[in-house]
């Protein structure tokens, strides 16, 4: 784990040096799989120092952390027309890469805090420079100022600990507390991170603005960090959580519903993805506060799927926005016409994204759905609209993406290049052969 780190930072300045991406993209797979070797299932717990660490929690999110950076740095190919920017492009994907790696193997919760707002700057950095329209500015600024207002109370929360505890190290912080301003502060920035209902409107500005790595490493990892920071608080606060998540739950289920129908009225397809993402994340964060083994691993499960299916489908976005030079549903249909064998791929990724076997998706949501209905059969109400419209913003996006009639302004397009049929492929293919490693998910308890 500690070779781990230590290669990512030798990595830094080697970007200054490859002035191509596919020496980076190798180093990174490289990474992916050596690092996937380390792991086994009777190592629980694997210490690295003082302050670092890995159990079977942070070694899945590690791994998608690694499996992302490389696919975005394969999506970003058109940016080798722009010479000068391409090493800080690498630079940026690196440093982000080591700021997750290090939030996710944090022991100490101070640790896990600055690594938590340290991986903004890099993102920030990608919607800014990599953007595509004006408003990426503000779309920034709303990213930056969401996140950081929630996180600052819960810096206050972290001294706290510290003054109570004279440490902050996750294994020593078994005290259980019921204090309600302490339990507000530590959970709000996570609620805000995943996003939760009525705090989700930086993320659709966000997921449009910005470039399709930065979609990628925010639909990817960035939402996990909360779900993930959740998981780790819990255990100090959970006699609150039995009397106050109902609130939290039920803002989710019901705010999951109403981005639901919201989907169905999208006609920009990177704006129906984004908000497809705060449906899902609602599930995860209602199963996740019911503090149930059933629920807890099956948003650890659905936050794996989701990172894997909501990039591929952010990636076929970019594939259509490329072509077209428009991320329109009216002037992106028809494309079974132009793009035949990617049609198959909006189908693939499109049935994964409504939870259809085999795919990862479909085994998070019936942990879920088993771990909210045994919470209260009343949530059996929204869970069911839930699950019929996720199904139906997902063939609105596939029919109306794929049939039709063409625009009558497209004159040529190219079907695919090999390196586009391999990132989707590079998608797809952990997302539904996980599946068959599902103890994977429900040992880490």
């Amino acid at each position: 784990m500690l070779s781990l780190i230590m290669f990512i930072i030798f990595m830094i300045p080697m970007c200054f040096l490859m002035n191509n991406f596919w020496m980076v993209q190798l180093m990174l797979i490289l990474l992916s799989f050596l690092f996937m070797m380390k792991i086994s299932n009777f190592y629980l717990w694997m210490s690295i120092s003082y302050f670092m660490g890995m159990d079977l929690l942070s070694f899945g999110l590690i791994l998608l952390s690694l499996w992302i950076c490389w696919l975005m740095i394969m999506a970003s190919s058109s940016i080798n027309q722009f010479n000068y920017s391409k090493k800080f492009f690498l630079l940026n994907v690196v440093m982000m890469l080591l700021m997750l790696v290090m939030s996710f193997s944090s022991m100490n919760l101070f640790y896990f805090y600055l690594f938590f707002e340290a991986s903004l700057i890099p993102t920030l950095f990608l919607i800014i420079g990599w953007g595509y329209q004006p408003e990426r500015l503000q779309a920034g600024m709303y990213l930056l100022f969401y996140t950081l207002l929630a996180s600052l109370p819960m810096l206050v929360g972290i001294f706290y600990l510290y003054y109570d505890n004279s440490s902050l190290n996750f294994m020593l912080l078994n005290k259980v507390y019921q204090n309600y301003l302490l339990y507000l502060v530590l959970i709000f920035a996570f609620l805000v991170k995943m996003p939760m209902f009525l705090t989700h409107l930086w993320l659709p500005k966000a997921h449009v603005e910005a470039p399709v790595s930065g979609s990628m490493i925010l639909a990817g990892i960035m939402l996990k960090l909360g779900g993930y920071g959740l998981l780790r608080v819990f255990n100090m606060l959970m006699l609150l959580g039995m009397k106050l998540n109902f609130i939290w739950i039920s803002i989710s289920l019901v705010g999951g519903f109403l981005v639901s129908l919201i989907c169905l009225r999208q006609i920009d397809l990177k704006s129906l993805i984004a908000y497809s993402s705060v449906a899902h994340m609602g599930i995860v964060l209602a199963g996740l506060l019911t503090l149930t083994y059933w629920g807890m691993s099956g948003s650890y499960t659905l936050m794996i799927a989701h990172g894997l299916c909501s990039s591929g489908l952010f990636c076929l976005a970019n594939i259509s926005y490329e072509r077209m030079s428009s991320r329109s549903l009216l002037i992106n249909k028809g494309m079974m016409n132009l793009m035949p064998s990617m049609c198959l791929w909006w189908f693939l990724l499109s049935s994964s994204n409504m939870a259809a076997p085999p795919s990862l998706n479909l085994l998070g949501e019936v942990s879920l759905l088993n771990s909210i209905v045994s919470w209260s059969w009343i949530s059996m109400i929204m869970l069911m609209l839930i699950s019929f419209f996720s199904a139906a913003y997902s063939l609105y996006l596939y029919s109306y993406s794929q049939h039709g009639k063409l625009y009558s302004g497209t004159y040529s397009s190219f079907n695919g290049y090999l390196r586009e049929y391999l990132l989707l492929m590079f998608h797809w293919l952990p997302l539904n052969f996980l599946i068959i490693k599902s103890e994977m998910c429900m040992l880490w308890l």
